[in-house]
């Protein structure tokens, strides 16, 4: 009961419109002070959880993500999978997953993928005769695999603060990631195909045509396979892997694409590192909530009322996804991530659930709140793009948000699916 009146209290502040970092460290300081009659830990707090070698990999990763688009190299991606794709019905919806799913595994970031591939793939889409709402739901869609396909910001967070393996987490996201890509492909074939009025489809393209998009686009598909493949095989830890990707997308920018001067240099420094403060400010203030929270012996709470009921993995997971699920439809997926990992991980240990596991879970849920109203952040990066009604957004949208959910069922009762990568995974 405590938990659930801290946390109605913490969603009432986040309501109020003040940014997420501030709420979250008012209403963190002063659940503090009401628990210790003091404050005079906050700078050991904060500290402690800032000093982090594994968070070094956030800026480089934002980093990287900056170069690529500032480098104009992703107008290439696009263009690729539309060369490849476009002869199958719903071809140009199937090759905006395609698109969304390699930036994915670029950015780190929904938003920025549905933003980026969205500006290019709407448009087309509607040119060519899609219906828009088809457009809005398949780059709002496409766009949520930029969490769950590695690099993930979230998925980073969520190492740090349960202290479990980010290349480990990297790795669980891939399967589940190509799967949900798949099943939205198929989605978009099978819907083309059942339409009242098809989409003509464009012919198949020549294999002169499938090399000159490959050329174009080789030195964009290297990169995501210099950061999986190096932790993959234990060339790279998750931070040396950032590191080399955002050198990598550099000289890509720089030396091949060649439209990547100093300036773009400067302004992608900038815009990681406003990024990068904001998110460890939030980390900061959910530190010093876990820290009120542990005071209060929520946690153990928690692990009390699991045992004294005998509540199974699945049924915890299922009470969790169900939570989360509603959260994410007021709260931003950091928020969501930093308020419940500290009172959920000792639940987790107690009935054995692997974290790398619900790790992806709580990932596949968090892809579920940026498609979901009132507060899908894909929805307004949608509607910024198009200036479309907000209405018709979700409604092209709802298709996927229960493709989302079937995703999360198949990987809650077959756990193999997220987790026999890792268990191949060479360590460093």
């Amino acid at each position: 009961m405590t938990f659930l009146l801290i946390l109605a209290g913490l969603i009432l502040v986040l309501l109020t419109g003040v940014p997420v970092f501030a709420g979250l460290m008012l209403f963190s300081a002063a659940l503090l002070y009401g628990v210790e009659g003091h404050l005079g830990s906050i700078g050991d707090l904060v500290f402690g959880k800032l000093d982090t070698y594994l968070l070094v990999s956030i800026p480089l990763f934002t980093l990287m993500a900056h170069f690529m688009i500032r480098g104009k190299v992703v107008d290439d991606l696009f263009g690729a999978a539309h060369t490849l794709l476009r002869h199958l019905p719903g071809g140009m919806g199937v090759a905006t997953v395609a698109a969304c799913t390699i930036f994915a595994a670029i950015s780190g970031s929904s938003v920025a993928t549905a933003l980026t591939i969205g500006s290019a793939a709407i448009p087309l889409m509607i040119r060519y005769g899609y219906p828009p709402r088809v457009a809005y739901g398949v780059v709002g869609a496409g766009g949520t695999l930029g969490i769950l396909i590695p690099p993930s910001g979230p998925m980073i967070l969520f190492g740090v603060v349960s202290d479990t393996s980010i290349g480990a987490l990297f790795m669980a996201g891939v399967m589940p990631g190509l799967m949900l890509a798949l099943i939205f492909a198929v989605y978009c074939v099978t819907s083309a195909r059942l339409a009242k009025n098809p989409v003509r489809t464009e012919p198949r393209a020549t294999l002169a045509e499938v090399a000159a998009a490959l050329r174009r686009s080789f030195w964009a598909l290297t990169l995501p396979g210099i950061v999986l493949g190096g932790m993959y095989f234990g060339v790279f830890t998750a931070t040396e892997a950032a590191a080399a990707g955002a050198l990598a997308a550099l000289l890509i920018a720089m030396l091949v694409y060649r439209n990547f001067g100093l300036k773009d240099l400067w302004l992608s420094a900038i815009d990681a590192s406003r990024n990068s403060a904001m998110l460890f400010l939030i980390l900061a203030a959910a530190g010093l909530l876990g820290h009120a929270l542990t005071k209060l012996r929520i946690p153990n709470q928690m692990v009390d009322l699991v045992t004294q009921y005998g509540v199974s993995q699945l049924g915890f997971l299922c009470a969790v996804m169900l939570l989360i699920f509603v959260l994410g439809m007021f709260l931003e997926t950091i928020s969501i991530i930093l308020i419940t990992t500290p009172v959920v991980l000792p639940v987790l240990a107690t009935l054995h659930i692997n974290p790398v596991w619900y790790g992806i879970l709580l990932t596949i849920n968090l892809e579920l709140a940026l498609i979901t109203p009132p507060v899908g952040m894909n929805l307004f990066a949608i509607k910024a793009i198009t200036r479309a009604p907000i209405g018709e957004i979700i409604v092209g949208v709802v298709p996927y948000v229960l493709l989302l959910v079937l995703g999360l069922a198949l990987v809650m009762f077959f756990p193999a699916i997220a987790m026999w990568l890792p268990g191949t995974m060479q360590y460093k």
